[in-house]
């Protein structure tokens, strides 16, 4: 005689778990009509419509109970009420859960659940309740089989071989792990494990969840989960950090060391994709911590490997400005944002910098220059060297480049009229110093422009200087000469004939210039400057004046703007010097005062 049948109401959780179904294939499990209230299907369908991996695996659930009800000829159905309006925008207030009860009250039957909560106001309700709980394993998944101690990453998807990157970043194989392609049910298992791990786990959260694209992040695993229509198929890619290194282990050179330690506020790490950009930034935020520094971390998802001291912080509210605005409140010498993608996160990346705090963030780019490019068009052009003041490239897992920004006002490269001087940025290579690229409006363009030092003479241009000198060395015979482009040189000659050689307002280096074709500048040679002396620099007019002490009359001075030589000229009878502001050398004074330059004048 068969006993009698006993109903069963299943609730969302145990569903989820896949406990019923376990259950039914150990036999655990006879005689029993398995009721399955509207709310729950309709709550899962609610899940898997957002992208939500536990609604994806409870209809899966219910379809495999479905066939097991089948085969072992028991009885599975729907009851209860479909959930109004109301009932879905209070779900999260408990609504569903008490719809669920009512249905088992209704029907007399067992509630079946997996969530605490819902188990003790089953039975402060008088429902007869069978509380299992959840028996997630969070250790031994079966995706960490494919994982070896050089695995980067894995990557799954449905009727596809397994694959996954070995050895270290920049320098890595792409390997097939399996003869045989991996089916849609075994995918689904694997991300059926890795949600119920992460939901379970105090080192797992769900990072990011869309229609179709899950992110999570489990201890040391990144796991992105990609289902139709997002993706073809179903799709699983795990990236884990092979190294974890100090900053010391980069072989920084003395000099870039001490830029970490008392200099840089603003750096930029860049590289491509893959390339160790995230586990440099993870070493400069543990080198600030041991500094004393208070660190924090703005990341999505959060898989910087950090000490415990520093925070890491999720955009909230799905926000990142909001996190900025908190992160302002908690007051971080030093925070890293990793990674700067959309044009928000650089502006909030240049607002907090601003503000003050130290900045280092992570941006793709295909080389170092490319990084200072991203950021044009973002934020204000002179205001670029203000946020970002040291840009690290790395490429394989080694530091390949640092470039150096620097705010002046001067002639761009190539071009020789003074008055074509204009505010720029040069970016500088950090160990040699050398001038790599300018940055300035070009029209109503922002351009970067190449700047090739040469270090070889070209045979022309060593013919033009042999050809200037012999008309300078009548003057000095010693002097020197160097052609900075095709139309422009510089004339180095002993300072006491300096003003023999530009003559009265200027009469003999202007014919000079008109038979060579050239444009000279003259500045004396290294080592022939006298005495610094003291002067007054009034503005009268349309001119500058240079007004000396009186016993300085008739003695020679050159005039310099911080290192670059202007003029030389003797001091008139009223003990100064006038220059018209319309002139080349007013001009430069001018370009040399807006630009808070120091004029120095030598006896």
């Amino acid at each position: 005689m068969k006993g009698k049948t006993q109903k069963i109401c299943l609730d969302t959780s145990i569903i989820v778990d896949g406990k019923i179904s376990e259950m039914l294939k150990n036999d655990e499990l006879k005689n029993a009509e398995i009721i399955i209230p509207y709310a729950v299907l309709d709550e899962l369908q609610a899940q898997a419509s957002k992208g939500r991996e536990p609604g994806f695996v409870g209809l899966a659930e219910l379809k495999i109970l479905r066939e097991l009800c089948e085969k072992k000829g028991m009885k599975l159905r729907f009851s209860g009420d479909r959930p109004s309006i109301d009932d879905i925008k209070l779900a999260k207030s408990g609504r569903m859960d008490a719809l669920i009860r009512d249905v088992a009250k209704t029907e007399g039957a067992v509630l079946y659940t997996a969530d605490y909560v819902q188990a003790l106001v089953g039975e402060a309700e008088g429902v007869d309740v069978q509380h299992i709980p959840a028996e997630t394993k969070i250790e031994g998944l079966k995706f960490e089989e494919f994982f070896t101690p050089d695995t980067l990453s894995l990557h799954l998807k449905e009727d596809v071989l397994p694959m996954a990157k070995r050895g270290k970043p920049g320098k890595f194989e792409l390997m097939k792990l399996s003869d045989h392609p991996l089916t849609r049910k075994e995918i689904e298992e694997i991300i059926r494990e890795i949600s119920e791990a992460a939901r379970v786990s105090e080192e797992g959260s769900f990072e990011i969840v869309r229609t179709g694209a899950t992110v999570i992040q489990l201890g040391n695993y990144r796991i992105s989960i990609a289902r139709p229509p997002f993706s073809d198929g179903m799709e699983v890619t795990i990236v884990r950090p092979v190294v974890k290194l100090a900053l010391d282990d980069y072989k920084f050179s003395e000099k870039l060391m001490r830029r970490m330690k008392e200099g840089a506020e603003g750096i930029v790490i860049a590289g491509p994709p893959g390339s160790g950009k995230s586990t440099l930034c993870a070493s400069m935020v543990e080198f600030y911590q041991k500094q004393g520094k208070i660190v924090k971390t703005l990341e999505s998802p959060r898989d910087l490997q950090v000490p415990p001291e520093v925070t890491q912080y999720a955009p909230l509210e799905g926000d990142f400005e909001k996190t900025a605005d908190i992160l302002l409140l908690v007051r971080p010498d030093y925070s890293a944002f990793d990674e700067v993608r959309k044009t928000r996160d650089f502006e909030i990346f240049s607002d907090l910098r601003l503000a003050g705090v130290g900045m280092i963030g992570v941006v793709h780019a295909s080389d170092a220059i490319n990084a200072i490019q991203r950021f044009i068009g973002r934020v204000e052009l002179g205001v670029i060297p203000h946020i970002i003041d040291t840009v690290i490239f790395v490429k394989d897992g080694e530091v390949k480049k640092v470039y150096d920004l620097e705010l002046t006002v001067k002639v761009p490269s190539g071009m020789i009229e003074a008055d074509l001087a204009r505010p720029l940025v040069e970016v500088r290579d950090f160990e040699t110093g050398n001038l790599e690229y300018e940055i300035y409006t070009f029209g109503e363009e922002n351009v970067i422009v190449p700047v090739k030092e040469s270090t070889t003479v070209s045979p022309l241009k060593k013919l033009a200087g042999e050809r200037i000198l012999q008309d300078i060395r009548r003057f000095d015979p010693d002097a020197q000469v160097e052609l900075v482009s095709d139309n422009k040189a510089v004339v180095r000659v002993d300072n006491d004939v300096i003003a023999r050689l530009i003559g009265r307002e200027g009469v003999n280096i202007n014919a000079l210039e008109d038979r060579l074709g050239i444009h000279i500048d003259v500045e004396p040679r290294t080592g022939v400057l006298g005495n610094e002396i003291q002067f007054e620099l009034v503005e009268k007019g349309n001119s500058f004046e240079f007004i000396f002490n009186r016993n300085l009359i008739g003695k020679a001075a050159s005039v310099f703007v911080e290192d670059k030589f202007l003029f030389s000229a003797t001091i008139g009878k009223k003990g100064s010097i006038k220059i018209t502001k319309d002139s080349d050398i007013g001009k430069e004074i001018l370009r040399g005062l807006v630009g808070k330059k120091k004029v120095k004048t030598y006896l």
